[in-house]
């Protein structure tokens, strides 16, 4: 029986994941280059040990950029397109739900505490997390397990009483290899990419209500 939920932040909550490809992207073009989608799926719900857009860059343009500079930009551009950026459908109605049903809630983060807090007050949503871990917390972070290790062990439940909700195929990995159940919420960035294994896959947290999907997730 299933006891708790574990949300991912970026691109599950608030769906940064295309802005942050938008950003990068209009770097990309300023000196002359594309940015691919088959490129930036690298570094989507982990770090920047897979794909790093800044060496790439480097290599394209043939020489080692103001990595500072381009930095500053990128963030200027993101927080122009990301001040009123509000949760994806239905995720405020499944942490209502998930509060209804007694289900212990809790978060698992790539992202830094002060990114993923400071984006859940700003939206209104921080105080539906009983747990929230993020990057800072752990020696890796997804596809590595550890995060999603962590969540369900500060709420108290096994990895079997526990549902991720995940975005990318990083994200995914990591609540498999955790032993969670996952239904994946890809978005706009993430929903042509290959993901592996998981138990259910939804356009949306509006497709249907958390009671419903937690009937088929206990059921199969």
């Amino acid at each position: 029986m299933l006891r708790a939920v574990v949300f991912d932040f970026d691109g599950l909550i608030l769906d940064t994941e295309r802005i942050e490809f938008v950003a990068f992207q209009s770097i990309f073009e300023e000196h002359g280059h594309v940015l691919t989608l088959e490129k930036w799926s690298g570094c989507v719900g982990t770090d920047l040990s897979i794909y790093n857009p800044y060496d790439h860059l480097d290599e394209l343009v043939g020489r080692a950029l103001d990595r500072e500079e381009i930095r500053s930009r990128r963030l200027s551009k993101l927080a122009q397109l990301i001040e009123t950026e509000q949760a994806r459908a239905g995720v405020e109605a499944y942490l209502q739900e998930a509060q209804a049903l007694g289900l212990r809630i809790g978060l698992a983060s790539s992202s830094t505490r002060e990114w993923v807090t400071g984006h859940l007050s700003r939206i209104g949503l921080l105080d539906y997390f009983e747990t929230i871990h993020t990057k800072d917390d752990v020696a890796k972070v997804k596809p590595d397990p550890e995060l999603y290790r962590r969540a369900v062990e500060s709420l108290g439940v096994s990895p079997e009483e526990a549902v991720a909700f995940e975005d990318s195929p990083n994200g995914a990995l990591a609540a498999h290899r955790a032993g969670l159940k996952c239904v994946i919420v890809p978005n706009s960035v993430t929903e042509t990419l290959p993901f592996g294994t998981h138990s259910l896959r939804l356009g949306s947290m509006s497709d249907r209500t958390l009671a419903e999907l937690l009937e088929a997730l206990n059921a199969s």
